[in-house]
């Protein structure tokens, strides 16, 4: 076998599989013997894996299980796909209907992760890659996850207050807690939320839920393009046409009433 370009790395992801595949813990000494890693390297491996949620010692000196943070990554990560799957004919629909670009993301913590993307057929293209993140109070598809999940004044107060300061990405992003709200309030009662440049100078968007029959929702579906192809009348309209053809979805893409 080659050896590994980052030995560490390479020793962290050992000490996760032999985790993974022993339910009632491992002892140090097991560690040590099964993965032939000095204990003294050992141990500095299992703080850094503890510290970010990746390994568990529940009891002082006993045995070590596969972190919570480990799962979280797996089901997330299971989820996404089967999501992908199954809402990424809707975004195809929507690139033909709006011929622009239409992207599907979630949220994670204080951020949004894009989950899939439809590039419209247009020489001008968009800069954002599946996988990538960005903050949630800037994007259209954050504020559209952000109204839903945390429905009232209070409820956004608290996220705010776990993500302050809110930093800005332009000019036009949205700063304050208070008016941050106020968003919330006015995207619930259209329906939808607008980037107007929020997070990226000369780019806007239009975004919507996606509930999957959950009382909260699960990802948010926008459609982005420069601001010279979508002033304020043009944005509104696909914002109402990007509702509608979610709306109009059969269970599990209903939204969630």
């Amino acid at each position: 076998m080659k050896s590994s370009p980052v030995e560490s790395v390479d020793r962290a992801l050992r000490i996760l599989k032999l985790l993974a595949g022993n339910g009632q813990g491992v002892t140090l000494e097991e560690l040590a013997t099964s993965s032939g890693i000095p204990r003294s390297s050992l141990h500095r491996l299992l703080s850094a894996l503890r510290h970010r949620g990746f390994a568990a010692q529940p009891e002082p000196n006993g045995p070590y299980f596969l972190g919570t943070e480990m799962l979280a990554i797996a089901f997330r990560y299971s989820e996404n796909l089967d999501l992908r799957a199954l809402v990424h004919p809707l975004l195809l629909r929507l690139r033909k209907e709006l011929q622009e670009t239409v992207h599907m993301a979630v949220l994670d913590g204080g951020e949004v992760v894009y989950v899939d993307k439809v590039e419209a057929n247009h020489p001008i293209r968009m800069t954002s890659v599946i996988g990538g993140r960005n903050p949630a109070h800037t994007t259209g598809v954050g504020k559209a996850l952000l109204a839903w999940t945390y429905p009232t004044d209070e409820a956004i107060a608290l996220w705010a207050r776990s993500y302050q300061p809110l930093q800005g990405r332009t000019r036009h992003s949205i700063t304050s807690p208070a008016k941050l709200a106020e968003e919330m309030r006015r995207i619930r009662a259209a329906g939808y939320s607008l980037d107007m440049e929020e997070n990226e100078e000369g780019v806007r968007c239009a975004a919507v839920p996606v509930f999957l029959g959950r009382p909260t929702p699960l990802a948010a579906i926008s459609v982005t393009a420069p601001k010279s192809r979508f002033p304020t009348e043009k944005l509104a309209a696909a914002a109402e046409t990007l509702a509608r053809v979610v709306a109009e979805q059969d269970d599990p893409l209903a939204s969630g009433e």
